[in-house]
């Protein structure tokens, strides 16, 4: 199953795609065999709580557990060894200064899609929680309650940050696409969290669900910039990372349509359809040609480099013992610098990497905006359905309350997109940091008085919901530009992780004070670390508007690999 390029170049579909096919079938089938007893809960109101799992539901789940496995061994790469003796050096500076083709546009709406589908999940916690709450009589929906339903938005985001730091590694490992196919079959798999009777067991698919959820933005990110063009790969990444704030608006009409007929169950079960859709696009999915040169597939290489309208040069490597260091082969007759790929044998990288100079200070800085975002997004997103209703509205008024605030705020996405092309990636993180604690400020200051004031209150929301979105991608695509080939996906799996961790710390709050906080102190704690990261980002943060992935991150680069 693989393309071939105008080159000749084998470009590969999946390393074993019978054992691929199967496992997700199994997946897509197991997912399908829980339906019936959601069903059959429809005169009920779709309330499954009590009931014991049935024959079906069983069966779907053993089919999952067996389906996961074949796709992940379908998708492993096989060893490089033999391909690495005789690879040649190949220049990646081509693909940077590439014209934008059909392939680029068509990868980049590819991406949107999966991005869309990716931030789903974790958005439609906002909107299930206070379903889930009534059902199963937990805290705020029953004040007699010892559990509160902040155990699940805190499992999901939880999962978020294992996935997004465990995908990172995969991402580095396996193979971009590779990471990208097992995230979708995972979406298809923990919909099932729509059917579970138990809480507990809610709980369970919520967490897997997240480590499904949290891989795919670092993962897409690194994908697009090391294949888009180094003079648009700035405001495609922000374009693709709008889909934030698309997604939101998607999940809270979704809600208002879906969940007054069918539950808040239903909104876990359209992971099925979304997740198959991603399944379906992966033609369209390449793998990164900077992964496959650090792992010695440099035919492959080649040929998607030519798809995306690279003119590819190599030159021959020369005859080397085992024991030949890469900086000791004679020199490349053509100019080498920053364009050409490193040397995976010098460095294969590592977590360490990134508390140590000369990634120390970038670090902190990422890490310092990825905290904020999650703080807003976790502590005052989270939560917004929740406190609209303690003002007075009525579920389905405050979905479209926030729905509304985020459809105004879409034109921001690409206000962010234009900005970090045209002004730089530094002045737009700082830009954006100071509009949305000002704009956190202005909820502090309003208080209850919003309860009256349904236009203002839908004018604030735009900045904390498509603002903080368009924030959350700049974190992930700035981190995919900054770090090193060798470790990107895991420094945008930081990235995204750092996102969701201010999260965790939120709900772990929430669920010891058993106590949702108010939009005013949800307001105030995101905003401080926004204000710190104001700070780092203009001492220490690096422009990359312009610039090859080489150039910001310092390799000196041959493509010689192991």
């Amino acid at each position: 199953m693989a393309n071939t390029s105008a080159r000749g170049g084998a470009v590969r579909g999946f390393e074993h795609p019978v054992a691929f096919w199967a496992g997700t079938a199994a997946c897509s089938i197991g997912v399908l065999l829980h339906l019936p007893m959601y069903y059959s809960a429809r005169h009920m109101g779709y309330q499954m709580s009590g009931m014991s799992p049935d024959a079906p539901m069983v069966t779907g789940m053993t089919l999952i557990l067996a389906g996961l496995p074949l796709v992940l061994y379908g998708l492993l790469p096989r060893r490089s060894g033999e391909l690495a003796r005789t690879a040649a050096r190949v220049r990646v500076r081509p693909l940077d200064d590439a014209p934008l083709r059909a392939q680029h546009v068509i990868l980049l709406m590819v991406m949107a899609v999966a991005v869309t589908i990716d931030v789903m999940k974790p958005a439609t916690l906002s909107f299930i929680t206070p379903g889930v709450a009534k059902e199963y009589h937990l805290l705020p929906a029953n004040k007699h309650s010892h559990t509160t339903v902040a155990w699940l938005p805190l499992f999901g985001i939880g999962g978020t940050v294992l996935g997004s730091w465990l995908w990172g590694s995969l991402g580095d490992r396996i193979g971009r696409r590779a990471s990208i196919m097992f995230a979708g079959i995972l979406f298809v798999s923990t919909s099932i969290c729509g059917t579970m009777p138990s809480f507990g067991w809610n709980l369970v698919m919520c967490l897997l669900m997240g480590i499904g959820a949290g891989g795919m933005l670092p993962v897409a990110f690194t994908l697009l910039s090391e294949t888009m063009p180094k003079r648009h790969r700035g405001w495609t990444m922000m374009l693709v990372g709008g889909e934030v704030a698309a997604a939101y608006v998607l999940v809270s009409s979704l809600s208002a349509w879906l969940t007054p007929h069918y539950s808040w169950r239903i909104m876990w079960l359209i992971g099925l359809p979304t997740g198959l859709l991603l399944i379906a696009l992966n033609r369209w999915i390449p793998e990164s040609p900077r992964y496959l040169i650090t792992r010695g597939r440099v035919e492959e290489a080649e040929a998607v480099m030519a798809r995306y309208g690279a003119v590819v040069s190599t030159v021959p490597a020369p005859e080397a013992g085992p024991g030949l260091a890469a900086d000791t082969a004679p020199a490349d007759p053509a100019p080498t610098g920053p364009g050409l790929e490193a040397d995976p044998a010098s460095h294969r990288g590592s977590v360490i990497d990134f508390v140590r100079r000369p990634m120390l200070g970038t670090s902190i800085a990422i890490a310092l905006l990825g905290l904020g975002v999650g703080l807003v997004t976790y502590g005052f997103q989270q939560w917004v359905p929740t406190n609209i209703q303690r003002l007075g509205y009525s579920a389905v008024a405050s979905d479209y309350v926030v729905r509304n605030a985020a459809l105004i705020g879409l034109p921001l996405t690409i206000l962010a997109a234009w900005m970090y092309g045209v002004l730089g990636s530094r002045r737009t993180i700082i830009a954006f940091c100071v509009l949305t604690a000002a704009t956190l400020i202005g909820f502090v200051v309003a208080g209850d008085s919003l309860a009256h004031n349904r236009l203002l209150l839908s004018v604030l929301l735009v900045v904390p919901l498509s603002g903080t979105s368009s924030l959350a991608a700049v974190a992930v695509g700035y981190a995919a530009e900054v770090y090193p080939t060798r470790v990107r996906t895991r420094g945008a799996g930081l990235a995204a992780g750092m996102t969701k961790l201010g999260g965790v710390l939120i709900l772990a709050v929430v669920v010891a004070r058993a106590t949702v906080p108010s939009i005013a102190q949800t307001a105030v704690i995101g905003a401080v670390p926004l204000a710190a990261a104001i700070l780092a980002f203009w001492w220490i943060g690096a422009e990359t508007k312009g610039r090859s992935l080489e150039a910001i991150a310092g390799e000196e680069l041959v493509g010689e690999p192991v």
